[in-house]
């Protein structure tokens, strides 16, 4: 199920990274019944951490109301080059991490 993340992260002149990602996830709230008209239990991205090296540059606790493929776009100071290493983990237990290097 983990697909990879579609990540982009680009510096400026002032060293601000811009970074956007895309994560495929299915997102289910728990709310939804399915044809049988049971609910569908829930699943979905819990904890999303953005790392550069050991330094934490994002965090983000997530819930059921949160979209399926959930697109995040963020900014930190860093440096051309530097690998960028984000991870989730959803309420089933799986996780995903990718990595990207910063481009100018």
């Amino acid at each position: 199920m983990t697909n990879p993340m579609r990540i982009r992260a680009t510096i400026d002149a002032s060293g601000v990274v811009n970074v956007k990602v895309l994560m495929r996830h299915i997102m289910e709230s728990g709310q939804r019944k399915d044809d049988q008209g049971k609910l569908v239990p829930a699943w979905y991205i819990e904890t999303v951490q953005a790392k550069v090296g050991d330094d934490l540059v994002f965090e983000a606790m997530l819930g059921p109301a949160v979209s399926r493929d959930p697109f995040f776009n963020f900014k930190f100071k860093g440096k051309p080059g530097d690998i960028l290493t984000l991870f989730w983990k959803d309420s089933k237990g799986e996780s995903r991490t990718d990595s990207v290097k910063i481009s100018t």
